[in-house]
């Protein structure tokens, strides 16, 4: 089975040196470390790693971890499991805004990390399925727009029946090995040439 790769993001290195032991006994891969938020984006984009673990704040800089989970997710990168030591409501509520998908607060144990993390990246899974599904149906839906108007279409030029108008491009594809779709558009396309040509 393949390791889970974490990257960590923390300012202070003995944190980061706990958080990698803690992992590697987990059985988790640190394939990164960095003190800020902004190394943390631009190493989990180079990386493409399975979780990014990152501190909320980062001394001294104004780009703080909610600000790369922000990043991240939007970008579809990775999940972000957030570490604090403070658990200030403002701060949740930009967290959950951000799309992070796991928060814990310092100090942690082992057992408490390993929970968190794998709440982190089934939530992540569940969002990209969510997000695959939206895709997919989206898709059906536009498919289905443009099969309606070439049926319309054949029904019009050909005084063909509904079922017959169906029926006629899915032979189509079928003989064209092209989706429904693809036949849809090519038969829109033909009629909106011969109208602008008469």
């Amino acid at each position: 089975m393949e390791r889970t790769r974490v990257i960590i993001a923390d300012d202070e290195s003995i944190i980061r040196m706990d958080l990698r032991e803690m992992l590697t006994n987990l059985g988790y891969l640190v394939v990164g470390e960095v003190g800020d938020g902004r190394s943390a984006v631009n190493l989990a984009r180079e990386l493409k790693p399975d979780l990014v673990i990152m501190d909320v704040r980062f001394e001294g800089d104004d780009f703080d971890g909610i600000d790369a989970a922000k990043i991240l997710t939007e970008e579809k990168i990775a999940p972000v499991l957030l570490l604090t030591a403070y658990s200030q409501r403002d701060l949740v509520e930009r967290a959950k805004t951000a799309g992070v998908t796991g928060y814990i607060v310092k100090p942690f144990r082992e057992s408490d990390l390993a929970a968190a993390i794998e709440v982190s990246l089934a939530r992540f899974a569940e969002f990209r399925a969510l997000e695959k599904e939206v895709g997919d149906l989206r898709e059906a839906l536009e498919t289905r727009k443009l099969v309606d108007r070439a049926k319309g279409i054949l029904m019009d030029m050909q005084g063909l029946s509904e079922a017959e108008a169906f029926r006629k491009i899915q032979k189509m594809s079928m003989n064209t090995r092209k989706p429904m779709k693809e036949v849809a558009e090519a038969i829109i396309l033909a009629h909106q040439a011969s109208q602008s040509e008469s």
